[in-house]
């Protein structure tokens, strides 16, 4: 079986019991980073399990292998450095493949950085359109155009350095008015959500020397009444 282990965002209190569990009793471990994982299995006293790396450019070649040991009946837990692993991470791959394999996957539920964020925002819920990450350069401003055109309230990540392009960008399209919501180290000890309009929030970052820590941006779609 695979099984799709989401961790903590922030705050380690975040697990949950059976993530635990789970943990403790796989035999292999699929890590975005191996080092980073030994860490937190070694802050919760669990140990024994074999760390596998599995990151972006390795997930494709380590399918095929993952399938026999899912095959030969072993337990395989599959992490990200931090949330539900798939989302924005690596694991698709691998999940793709036990799935065609007809092998066995689940995921437990947890920690989502987007999810979180969007709970907090004030803006619509019951529809939203998750962008993950918008591309750095080729086709950055078709994507984003496009994004801007839904009616649903809109959710992507984006670096700290580039929350000031992020903005400009938006505003630049015509979207200067519209709500946002920044929402960075969520769970943290410096937790923050910073809220206005695209005008407004692109001045507070501005005010600012820097932003530290990975952001989720969140977006009042283009059909949301004010």
């Amino acid at each position: 079986m695979l099984v799709l282990i989401p961790t903590p965002i922030g705050n380690l209190a975040d697990i949950t019991r059976r993530a635990l569990d789970t943990l403790s009793s796989c035999k292999i471990i699929l890590c975005e980073d191996t080092r980073r994982t030994g860490n937190l299995l070694r802050s919760y006293g669990i140990g024994g399990a074999r760390l596998v790396s599995n990151f972006e450019q390795n997930e494709k070649a380590r399918a095929q292998e993952i399938v026999d040991w899912v095959r030969n009946g072993i337990t395989v837990g599959l992490v990200s450095d931090a949330g539900m692993p798939g989302i924005s991470d690596p694991g698709f791959r691998a999940v793709q493949a036990c799935i065609s394999a007809r092998c066995s996957v689940v995921a437990l539920p947890g920690p989502s950085a987007a999810i979180t964020a969007l709970a907090a925002s004030g803006l619509p819920t019951d529809r939203f359109f998750f962008a993950g990450f918008l591309p750095q350069k080729k086709g950055r401003m078709s994507v984003l155009q496009k994004m801007l055109c839904r009616e649903e309230t809109c959710i992507l990540y984006e670096s700290p350095h580039r929350i000031e392009k992020l903005l400009i960008e938006i505003a630049e399209c015509g979207s200067a008015d519209r709500q946002i919501v920044i929402a960075r180290e969520l769970s943290k000890v410096h937790e923050e959500y910073i809220r206005g309009m695209v005008s407004e929030v692109l001045a507070t970052v501005r005010s600012r020397n820097s932003l530290k820590g990975e952001c989720v941006v969140v977006l009042q779609g283009a059909g949301t009444p004010d």
